[in-house]
């Protein structure tokens, strides 16, 4: 199989190659960004991309989706320090063939490309694996956020501004606003002008 790596971390995309590589995988392209591993895929068809979800330009699911979109063959992993059900469940969305763990890359990874070799789609972990969120109501989509997300939200249904927020989170602002776009794509909440502060108002009763 023809395989491209894509990574921003230096260590980590050096180590993604060398580890398919010496278990006899073809890697034929590495990438420090998602919009080159994008046109990378989009002309050469490789055959899986190992993809990281954060990184410059676009990330791994951004990548994943355009895949989808456009019926390309390529498969995709998606690697990741992500252990979040509302990220696999996004990632599940876009049809994604794996998702691995960084903190257990190496032996998961190597039965991730055997699984997906055979048609099958490989994600780590039990919680992973046997959790859905396809009926969860809203106040259990609470248990979505991680500890900054609902920190975030608890200020939100305070009525403070992200850059109120950044203030007393030490945050920038750039990143405060980054936490509300992920908030509201976990909670599946309308990009409406204050959609996001109504729903914490309702539904915000206590420290999260």
């Amino acid at each position: 199989m023809k395989i491209l790596v894509a990574d921003d971390h230096p260590l980590t995309l050096n180590g993604t190659v060398s580890y398919l590589t010496n278990l006899g995988y073809n890697v034929v392209s590495a990438c420090s960004n998602g919009t080159a591993a994008l046109n990378y895929i989009q002309i050469y068809l490789p055959d899986v991309a190992v993809l990281d979800l954060n990184m410059p330009g676009l990330d791994g699911l951004e990548v994943a989706k355009k895949v989808m979109e456009n019926k390309w063959r390529t498969k995709v992993i998606i690697l990741t320090m992500h252990n979040e059900i509302g990220v696999l469940n996004k990632a599940k969305e876009f049809e994604v063939d794996g998702y691995i763990l960084k903190e257990k890359a190496a032996p998961d990874l190597e039965r991730c490309m055997k699984e997906i070799a055979l048609g099958k789609k490989y994600y780590s972990g039990t919680l992973l694996q046997n959790y859905t969120i396809e009926h969860t109501d809203d106040l259990g989509k609470i248990n979505l956020l991680t500890l900054s997300e609902r920190k975030i939200i608890e200020l939100i249904a305070g009525q403070k501004t992200s850059k109120q927020i950044a203030e007393l989170l030490f945050l920038s602002e750039k990143t405060v606003e980054g936490h509300r776009t992920r908030i509201i794509e976990k909670l599946g909440i309308l990009k409406e002008k204050n959609a996001l502060l109504i729903w914490a108002i309702q539904n915000y009763k206590k420290p999260l």
